[in-house]
């Protein structure tokens, strides 16, 4: 009877420790680097922009149009926008994925591409298409850290959570940077000044990669047990203020949880 015991608590033990094992081998996955230069498109990609109007899509149609197969976005001194407004992707909503576009805009205002977002009907709005949820950030600049690819919290109580250039990650009411991945010379030399400019942006899980122009630019862990998002909408921004224009151009996506 001994000998019995003795024999499944050994095994109890190793199932244990390879439970243990499996466990620590999925962290270790969780926090591998991720590349460098970014990755190729994965299976499922499929395009939300036709090139033609705004099927699918729904904004405020006086600042929003589709011109020589780009969605243009446009504000100016006759035709404002009422508070930050968004073209929204309809009837879709994404946790896990990886979208791909390109753009270019004016250095006047900024414009931003959110994602796991939320579109806000009630209470007080400015307007019919406010979002609130992650942004990455779109602007025209070159000198860090006001520049294209961070993420901001539109709407939110965090403001800028992860800068450009950082591998970070966000817990206990904080941001702590883990590493530099670009500089401001690097960026500087990788941004494509008045010219269209290549994004990926790649959620998984707690984790999100941009990408611009191929190369990783941030990288970006919420684990923020009540304000990281995990599922939402996809939009583009026109920012309030200064009359700017933003165009946008090869909007796909794939949904990573299919």
């Amino acid at each position: 009877m001994k000998m019995i015991k003795a024999t499944l608590m050994t095994r109890n033990l190793a199932r244990l420790l390879a439970c243990a094992a499996l466990t620590s081998l999925g962290t270790l996955r969780a926090q591998e680097p991720a590349p460098k230069t970014l990755p190729p498109e994965p299976p499922g990609m499929i395009s939300v922009f036709n090139g033609k109007d705004l099927s699918g899509w729904d904004g405020d149609p006086r600042l929003w149009s589709v011109k020589d197969g780009v969605i243009r976005g446009e504000t100016t001194p006759e035709k404002s926008a009422k508070g930050n407004t968004f073209l929204i992707l309809k009837d879709k909503k994404f946790s896990d994925f990886d979208l791909r576009l390109s753009f270019r805009c004016n250095a006047s205002n900024n414009s931003g591409i959110q994602y796991r977002s939320r579109h806000i009907t009630e209470g007080k709005v400015n307007n019919s298409w406010v979002v609130r949820g992650y942004q990455h950030e779109i602007r025209n600049e070159t000198k860090m850290p006001s520049v294209s690819g961070f993420i901001y919290d539109e709407g939110g109580k965090r403001g800028r959570i992860c800068l450009a250039g950082e591998e970070a990650v966000w817990e206990n009411g904080k941001k702590t940077v883990k590493n530099t991945l670009i500089d401001a010379e690097q960026y500087a030399k990788l941004f494509k000044l008045d010219q269209w400019n290549d994004v990926a942006i790649i959620a998984q899980g707690k984790r999100i990669r941009h990408y611009l122009n191929g190369t990783l630019i941030l990288d970006f862990t919420d684990n923020d047990p009540e304000l990281a998002l995990k599922e939402g909408i996809i939009a583009l921004q026109l920012h309030a203020g200064k009359p700017m224009w933003a165009e946008y151009k090869n909007i796909r996506i794939a949904d990573l949880k299919k």
